[in-house]
């Protein structure tokens, strides 16, 4: 009864409970004091037959606790335009109004950065984002996914893998909303997907739902119950500013919906969901030669293009596996057998 007294006194007087203290926040031997922003590199050593590699980070600690949010930018090198956002947004967010924290990967796969390569890494000719969680004794792609799997995924509670459209790939905007994992994860990611403000959502139903063998980043992060988001935005390799400013906006959106901070764009309205989708590979090594565009609905049977030798004759006609949109189609002339010519998404009918 005195107990209960007291709590009501101190309600009556305006007295409250102490909120609980934002702890500093560390990360490849950074540390991050509440409302700093601090910036370092996590070192991938050198293996029989490598180098080694850098991977640059930035944290935006906020001056209260909250969720950690995971930003990760160059998973494909040659994937410019998240890379680009996020060197503006590291000094464009105030951590002394945010709760929680930001952690931002500038660049997570180096070797294709610096080396120009679309999808492989010039290291060991392995697409980065197909090897996760990774390996300590991997090759260097695989220790790359097991270094932000270990450092980066395991200290997020939310983690986004930002792309655009590589250098070969033209691209029209959209979000993957992956429905791997746990249902309230699932839910979450639903959520975010809306937050981001992308009108375009891909539902991806089929990634692996083994932790072990997870392949790609973000599905890494959501077998380890963090729900997670893939996102595009930006094609060709091209750097352009509504690719940046569409990346800007959702993450307010995802700060927002996060109670990271208050302020920010609402979720999406009516958005258009892609309840199935495909990647059309090209079954044989030539030039590729696209007869539709990002963003142009195709019906089921049309011809997207031709792939045709280095004499102009034709091998193969590479039509649509579904009727839908383009989201994206191949804007390079090189193709090789298995690669992708381009991905088809079928909208949900409302």
């Amino acid at each position: 009864m005195r107990r209960l007294c007291s709590v009501l006194a101190m309600l009556v007087l305006g007295v409250t409970a102490p909120l609980a203290a934002q702890a500093p926040f560390a990360l490849g031997g950074v540390t991050a004091a509440p409302g700093t922003l601090q910036s370092g590199t996590l070192a991938v050593p050198a293996a029989t037959g490598d180098q080694g590699t850098t991977i640059p980070f930035s944290i935006v600690h906020g001056a209260r606790p909250g969720p950690v949010l995971a930003l990760i930018a160059g998973t494909h090198g040659m994937e410019y335009v998240p890379i680009v956002a996020l060197q503006r947004l590291r000094t464009a967010l105030d951590p002394a109004a945010l709760a929680g924290t930001v952690v931002m990967v500038h660049v997570a796969n180096m070797p294709s950065f610096l080396g120009r390569t679309i999808y492989y890494s010039p290291a060991d000719g392995k697409n980065l984002n197909r090897v996760f969680p990774g390996r300590t004794d991997g090759t260097l792609s695989e220790r790359i996914a097991d270094m932000l799997t270990r450092e980066v995924i395991a200290r997020a509670t939310h983690v986004v893998d930002i792309h655009c459209g590589d250098g070969n790939e033209s691209l029209r905007p959209y979000v993957y909303w992956i429905t791997t994992g746990a249902s309230d994860v699932a839910e979450t990611g639903r959520k975010l997907a809306l937050a981001s403000g992308f009108d375009h959502i891909v539902i991806d139903r089929g990634r692996p739902t083994d932790p072990a063998a997870s392949l790609y980043l973000s599905n890494t992060a959501i077998l380890r119950g963090k729900p997670a988001l893939t996102v595009e935005s930006g094609a060709m390799a091209i750097v352009d500013e509504p690719s940046i400013a569409r990346i800007e906006r959702a993450v307010a959106g995802w700060l927002r919906e996060l109670g990271m901070r208050a302020d920010g764009p609402p979720p999406v309205a009516t958005p258009i969901w892609i309840d199935r989708s495909e990647v059309v590979t090209s079954g044989a090594t030539g030039i590729f030669e696209p007869e539709v565009e990002r963003g142009h609905y195709v019906l089921e049977g049309l011809r997207l293009g031709r792939v045709v030798d280095f004499h102009g004759n034709l091998l193969e006609e590479v039509r649509a596996p579904l009727a839908g949109i383009v989201l994206y189609v191949i804007g390079t002339p090189p193709i090789s057998k298995g690669e992708p010519v381009a991905f088809i998404g079928h909208i949900q009918a409302k």
